[in-house]
């Protein structure tokens, strides 16, 4: 552990708290709204807890995660109308219980909770069963196929649990609009899969033979 790496995380993660607070509490007018702090918590804590263990056990992978330098121009476009999803879902969430369009069943927002804390599950084995896992699409020197565990099942189990995930989190905000509004991730990880794997397949060895053992790239049965 360094301390550049320390203060780019925490620096990292105090941005995305205070960005994603604003996001909710200012369109909502208020912050009076149980079900924001509930997804904050929900997200960041958890996030903090595994920040804290990578970077005393694997500092390396914590600064893979920490990069999200894209090269790939149609990664780039990935990541910037991910991010314009993101805002709309969020001031959407907000508009929504300011507004009160649409009310839902209190044991939706828990279900969902439910699922977020599952993927997030997910998403931290992963995290422990792949040490390449990079926040960007490119191969790394040394870099192997991983196909064991979830990567046996399927060959992008990183981004089936962001899935769980970004599905989960309009519904634990109770907000169907911004739910609709998150489908859209599932056009934009699909481009995004066919072009990290053309690289992979490209530029990783093995990785062809992985794919023709692993049929299924993302939700078993399905894709």
């Amino acid at each position: 552990m360094t301390k550049e790496l320390f203060k780019q995380a925490i620096t990292k993660f105090l941005l995305g708290l205070v960005t994603m607070g604003l996001l909710l509490f200012l369109p909502a007018g208020t912050l009076h709204w149980g079900d924001a702090w509930l997804l904050i918590a929900l997200l960041f804590v958890p996030m903090f807890l595994a920040g804290l263990v990578l970077m005393a056990r694997s500092p390396e992978l914590l600064r893979k995660r920490l990069n999200a330098r894209e090269r790939e121009m149609e990664q780039k476009k990935v990541i910037a109308l991910s991010g314009l999803m993101f805002l709309a879902a969020f001031v959407t969430a907000g508009l929504n219980f300011r507004f009160g369009w649409i009310v839902m069943p209190r044991w939706t927002v828990w279900a969902a909770a439910s699922v977020f804390l599952l993927a997030y599950a997910l998403y931290a084995e992963v995290l422990r069963e792949n040490a390449y896992l990079s926040r960007t699409v490119e191969v790394q020197a040394g870099q192997k196929v991983v196909d064991t565990g979830l990567y046996g099942v399927v060959r992008h189990p990183m981004y089936a649990a962001t899935l769980l995930l970004f599905l989960s989190m309009p519904l634990v905000l109770a907000s169907p609009l911004s739910f609709l509004i998150l489908l859209c991730y599932i056009p934009l990880i699909v481009m995004r899969i066919h072009g990290e794997e053309a690289v992979l397949a490209q530029g990783l060895e093995g990785y062809t033979a992985y794919m023709q053992r692993v049929r299924w790239r993302l939700i078993p049965g399905l894709w």
